[in-house]
């Protein structure tokens, strides 16, 4: 296992051991960054450990690089950080923790670099590598942290029920390094996480859900969420997409596994995008199936209107998780909505104006919309699959041509509320919207093109038709 380490960063290590040396600081970069060094991949993020002052240790380091960066002191832990290139570089005094029962806040006093291990969540975060000049380079292992990285094994360092009593998040973590790394969680840490589950409860929601986005930004987000749904966890963090777990049987007609369905599309669409919000509609676009489960005997299984149901269910989902009720969520909103129109359209003859309603309604988003139809076949049948996807590319086509000859893609209507109020002498009304949503249904309809002169003239013949008089001719 070779420890990898880029050349400017080399001279950050250089100028740290000068200025620990200068203090008299024993000093030891830790954790995530050796962790991911010796897995070559990428790291942005130091943790540098000393026997001492973290803060005094911080503005040395400061004085000493070029240019001079600013250090952010965080008196209250303790710590203090600095950005240098395109590194984040934290500061800390080795440190020895004791936790409340009621709390993931210890009690904080100073210690040795052993106390500043024993408090680390994994073997693998245990690590540290010596920035001192007798030693320098040398790996500090007290837990066989090397052998588990070999192995790729998550395991804590003291006895897991201690380590996830005193800050229940790293139940969490364990899940999302062992998604994010590809490793397996070692049977006994794996056994105290459903045994310590409930701890979870004392954790804030925005914590829980940063490591979420983590898991679901992984590779292979399936994993993670198997491993929350095989632990309890999930049915306490997340029980609507726990809620999706099982099939029911009526009559010998059964429907499918509705969780690992949407794990399903959820690593399929992993595949093609990296975009998180996108990621999110493929979690939940079947949130609302058990709320609307019936079993119709000819029918069989039906989830009629899940896709509306969904929708509403996105702003609470939100607001639960402490995610951004923003364009974000309304993005997400909007997806879910619209998932099952594409596929519609491909069970009938596609008419121009089905094309032009679904333009309308997904604008700039049509794009990643047709990516999530297409990740939610998850036949095991390849014909099926291949017909599927015909029948999209088919959908792509027709979107592409009505596009190019309507421009209808975030569409504005070609007269607007103002025009209207203008033209008849009115204050804003119910007359106003009548005559623009039927502006919008005759362009969709295609019994108008979406052009200024046919728009206009139609105007003024829905507002005579209405009972308006037209003051002014904008013509």
């Amino acid at each position: 296992m070779v420890f990898n380490i880029e050349p400017h960063e080399r001279k950050v290590f250089e100028v740290i051991s000068r200025a620990a040396a200068e203090l008299g600081y024993p000093v030891y970069v830790v954790g995530g960054y050796v962790r991911d060094r010796l897995l070559a991949r990428p790291s942005k993020d130091m943790d540098i450990v000393c026997v001492g002052s973290g803060i005094r240790l911080a503005q040395n380091v400061a004085a000493l690089l070029r240019p001079i960066p600013r250090v952010t002191v965080y008196k209250r832990f303790g710590t203090a950080m600095l950005k240098h290139r395109d590194m984040e570089i934290e500061f800390v005094g080795a440190r020895k923790e004791s936790y409340r029962s009621d709390s993931r806040k210890p009690t904080v006093e100073e210690g040795s670099l052993e106390d500043d291990q024993n408090r680390r969540d994994f073997t693998i975060n245990a690590l540290a590598a010596s920035l001192n000049e007798e030693d320098y380079g040398s790996i500090i292992d007290p837990f066989d942290g090397l052998e588990h990285l070999e192995a790729k094994l998550i395991k804590t360092p003291l006895e897991p029920g201690k380590t996830f009593s005193d800050d229940p998040l790293r139940m969490m973590r364990a899940i999302r390094f062992a998604t994010q790394l590809g490793f397996s969680i070692d049977p006994e840490t794996f056994q105290a996480i459903g045994k310590y589950r409930n701890r979870i409860n004392i954790i804030s929601r925005e914590r829980i859900t940063t490591e979420f986005n983590k898991i679901i930004e992984a590779d292979e987000p399936s994993v993670g969420f198997k491993l929350l749904f095989d632990t309890g966890l999930l049915q306490l963090v997340f029980p609507e997409v726990a809620a999706l777990q099982g099939v029911d049987v009526r009559n010998g007609r059964a429907h499918k596994d509705n969780f690992y369905h949407t794990l399903q599309v959820l690593d399929n669409l992993s595949r093609k995008t990296h975009n998180l919000w996108l990621r999110w509609a493929a979690l939940l676009h079947d949130i609302a199936k058990p709320p609307t489960k019936r079993f119709d005997p000819e029918q069989g299984w039906t989830f009629h209107g899940h896709e509306a149901l969904g929708a509403a269910m996105v702003p609470r989902i939100f607001k639960k998780l402490r995610l951004p009720l923003d364009a974000k969520m309304k993005y997400v909103q909007k997806l879910v909505r619209l998932h099952l129109r594409p596929i519609s359209l491909t069970k009938e003859n596609i008419t121009d104006s089905a094309i032009r309603r679904l333009l309308y309604d997904a604008g700039d988003d049509i794009d990643d919309l047709m990516l999530l139809c297409e990740a939610d076949i998850t036949s095991k049948n390849p014909k099926k699959v291949a017909r599927y996807l015909e029948n999209y590319e088919m959908v792509r086509d027709r979107l592409k041509e009505v596009e190019e000859k309507d421009h209808l893609r975030n569409w504005q209507p070609p007269v607007s509320g103002e025009l209207i109020m203008d033209v008849f002498n009115i204050p804003p009304s119910r007359e106003v919207g009548i005559i623009k949503n039927a502006i919008r249904e005759a362009i969709l309809d295609g019994d108008i093109p979406n052009e200024y002169e046919a728009a206009y003239q139609f105007m003024l013949d829905k507002g005579k038709e209405i009972g308006l008089k037209a003051y002014h001719n904008k013509n």
